[in-house]
């Protein structure tokens, strides 16, 4: 069985350690730092075989340098020359097996312009999706367009509702307070934020979400629904879904 655990990073990175069953070899995604999976490694004796990148960006990415010089895992990313030490890269369309699961790659630009997303299915089907998705929210515009990252979002929502969503930050209590405001008419954020709200009290985190989760409560997924629409409206929206995710992540920016 593969498991998935966090390995915290910065004030609110997860880089993912993939394990399957028993075996010491195990599997990294966007490891920013190397300096926390290096202590987990050493500690539990386990050896790194893969890395996964998602993205270019630094909190991402700056780990590498280190883990490839100390372990010398095979690095799986986007076909971006900018990020040093990938040895496969891939796209859209393109399979690779990681731990014995087989992983998709899927084109998911808007973050980044190079953004690649990790999905394997299964029971459960599993979801790398670095700063494209995250619980209750969805990344900024650095490099490509609002319509690049709506029709991300949207291959996301047409996933299986029980794939388990692995974001790379913790953004969620943030998130859902901006989410009662775009959807105030939808009481399962409120008994979100509420959960959201004991977890981190708990110093738990708050991912894995779920597509299904997230189709209840992520108002980028749900820019459909007449609460959202609405909301985005009295910030200047026409009545269309594009428009009405536009407004949503431009004045998330603001908020």
């Amino acid at each position: 069985m593969l498991s998935v655990t966090p390995i915290p990073a910065f004030s609110d990175n997860y880089i993912w350690l993939l394990r399957q069953d028993a075996s010491q070899k195990v599997c990294v995604v966007d490891p920013g730092d190397a300096a926390p999976v290096i202590d987990v490694l050493e500690r539990e004796a386990l050896e790194l075989e893969t890395v996964l990148i998602t993205h270019h960006h630094h909190d991402h990415t700056g780990g590498l340098e280190e883990l490839i010089k100390r372990y010398s895992p095979r690095v799986i990313g986007p076909d971006n020359p900018t990020i040093a030490g990938i040895t496969q890269t891939v796209g859209e369309g393109d399979e690779v097996r990681v731990m014995g699961r087989l992983f998709e790659v899927m084109a998911t630009p808007g973050h980044t312009l190079d953004h690649i997303s990790f999905f394997t299915p299964g029971i459960p089907s599993l979801l790398f999706c670095g700063d494209t998705l995250f619980c209750a929210g969805s990344g900024r515009l650095f490099e490509g367009t609002p319509e690049q990252l709506y029709q991300s979002l949207q291959r996301f929502a047409a996933l299986p509702e029980e794939t388990l969503v692995f974001a790379a930050h913790e953004y969620t209590q943030a998130n859902l307070t901006f989410a009662r405001k775009a959807d105030p008419d939808n009481d399962e954020v409120a008994s979100a934020l509420e959960d959201c709200r004991r977890a981190r009290e708990a110093e738990r985190p708050t991912l894995p979400s779920t597509i299904g989760r997230e189709l209840n409560i992520n108002p980028y997924l749900r820019v459909h629904t007449a609460s959202v629409r609405k909301a985005a409206a009295a910030q200047g929206a026409d009545d269309s879904d594009l428009a009405t995710f536009t407004t949503l992540r431009e004045w998330k920016n603001r908020f």
